[in-house]
């Protein structure tokens, strides 16, 4: 049985927080109001701030199915809604060829049933579950081109899927969907009006020491204090990728294997890969700003 949705703000945040998802007040607000609408959420934010975790921690706190379309460039409707399963098509047919058991209109009424189809995220989303409409994250729609947009507004305005050898196919139950963007480009208005819309910043230091703490219980307490001061002054910095909550969370888990209690020069140069992924960035901070971001995070 799967858990009822939440009945305030309050407790949707505490139900965030016992799945190790630490959100501040707004975001809790717009998920409470999205799940009670039944409305999309449209996340956007930079990469690592916690958009696709958001969906994953709503589908196991809530003990719904998880279906994750990871978008790209190229995507169409065969690896997004489905596709017919081809080679058990033919083989149906050679045998029905064999056999002589069938003419060619039921023939082709048989291979292009349901049980030739092969379901992709979005059409999986609209069936119906045992554990309740499922969580739908379509992740990073900024790298799909855009006529991938315009085909997500049928399954967004009414939750449904006209497949043309078989017909509309529409959800009883619409599913929870999560669509996330890191703003590499513009997304349509029609699919943003269809959603609740919310941007997802990079945490301040109270909070980004309270997700330091969730996820990483164990970890030195004044090396925690440390890493979130060192990141929130390296944030100020113009680089190419600012490092992201899950930066900090891999750097202090870095630091923990290494057995550092306190922050150092030579450390943190050795560790910086795991902070910064471009060299550029690297090679800026280690030649120009180091000492200060150390002093800051004293």
């Amino acid at each position: 049985m799967t858990r009822a949705l939440p009945r305030s703000v309050n407790e949707t945040a505490e139900i965030l927080a016992a799945g190790q998802y630490i959100a501040d007040r707004n975001l809790a607000t717009t998920l409470y109001v999205s799940l009670s609408m039944q409305r999309p959420i449209f996340l956007e934010g930079e990469a690592g701030v916690g958009k696709t975790e958001l969906a994953k921690v709503v589908a196991e706190r809530f003990e719904r199915n998880l279906l994750r379309l990871q978008c790209y460039e190229g995507l169409d409707v065969a690896s997004a809604v489905y596709e017919w399963n081809y080679a058990r098509q033919m083989v149906e047919i050679r045998l029905s060829e064999a056999l002589g058991d069938r003419d060619r209109e039921s023939l082709a009424e048989d291979i292009f049933s349901e049980r030739f189809l092969i379901t992709r995220p979005l059409l999986s989303a609209l069936e119906p579950s045992q554990n309740g409409a499922p969580v739908l994250l379509i992740d990073e729609l900024d790298r799909a081109d855009e006529p991938f947009e315009a085909f997500l507004l049928e399954v967004l305005a009414d939750y449904q899927v006209t497949i043309p050898e078989i017909g509309t196919i529409q959800a009883a139950e619409p599913p929870i969907v999560f669509i996330t963007s890191n703003r590499t480009r513009e997304i349509h208005d029609a699919l943003k009006r269809r959603c609740l819309y919310h941007w997802i910043d990079y945490p301040d230091a109270t909070r980004e020491l309270a997700i330091l703490a969730t996820r990483l219980p164990d970890a030195d307490k004044e090396l925690s204090r440390q890493v979130v001061n060192f990141i929130q002054a390296l944030r100020k910095i113009d680089l190419f990728k600012l490092p992201g909550v899950a930066e900090s969370i891999d750097w202090l888990t870095a630091l923990t294997v290494l057995g550092e209690r306190k922050l150092s020069l030579d450390t943190v140069r050795l560790t910086l890969g795991v902070l910064l992924k471009y060299q550029d960035d690297i090679e800026k901070v280690e030649n120009m700003e180091l000492p200060r971001l150390l002093t800051e995070a004293e």
